[in-house]
């Protein structure tokens, strides 16, 4: 990256962490305009491949799943002029990706507004990572009816996956090691929209390319 003259850039120094390795400080990856830009483009996208939201419910995985999708929901009522139910969904219970010296999750209240039986549900999660947590959604999901079909929609696919699952509707592609975490912080429960990179390397452990 080229500097103009006389600017100074201050070099981040990794500092350890606990359990070996450093902690590289965190770096922004979207900003809240491209967060805004992305939902918009989801909204959009949804509502073209299901030929309309007559039968359109969105249900938001706890925990920043469920303002994403009522995002969505706002942009679509802004073009479409149309009120979608928006749900929000705990799928703790369900999960399989707990290990067993790991604290148990907190378990939120599901809110599912209407029967979803026969219903086109987009599911909405803020990042795609093995598969798990959308396998689980699912299950949790039909607990309340057997929708007609199953969508989902994620602000960020940033690949590993262990299970066959794919998102229809995508916000941004971010190629990732599995090392590094990625988190959205959302205005609603953050105080600020912006996604970052938080990256802990592990003493040792090689840097191979991107998956």
């Amino acid at each position: 990256m080229s500097l103009n003259q006389g600017s100074r850039t201050k070099k981040s120094v990794p500092r350890p962490v606990q359990g070996g390795g450093f902690f590289v400080p965190e770096r922004t990856i979207m900003s809240g305009n491209d967060i805004r830009r992305a939902l918009v483009r989801i909204a959009h996208e949804a509502v073209e491949t299901l030929g309309g939201c007559s039968d359109m419910v969105m249900v938001g995985i706890h925990t920043r799943g469920v303002p994403l999708a009522r995002r969505i929901a706002a942009v679509i009522k802004g073009f479409e002029d149309v009120e979608i139910p928006v749900g929000a969904l705990e799928i703790g219970p369900h999960r399989d990706d707990l290990s067993s010296n790991q604290s148990l999750p907190v378990i939120r209240p599901n809110d599912i507004p209407t029967d979803i039986t026969g219903k086109n549900v987009v599911l909405v999660d803020d990042v795609l990572f093995t598969g798990r947590s959308t396998r689980a959604a699912m299950d949790a999901l039909v607990e309340f009816g057997r929708p007609q079909r199953i969508l989902l929609a994620v602000l960020i696919d940033r690949g590993h996956r262990e299970l066959p699952i794919k998102a229809n509707f995508v916000g941004k592609n971010i190629p990732s090691y599995r090392y590094e975490r990625i988190q959205l912080r959302l205005k609603e429960i953050d105080g600020v929209d912006e996604v970052v990179i938080l990256n802990t390397v592990k003493s040792g452990e090689p840097q191979i390319g991107h998956a």
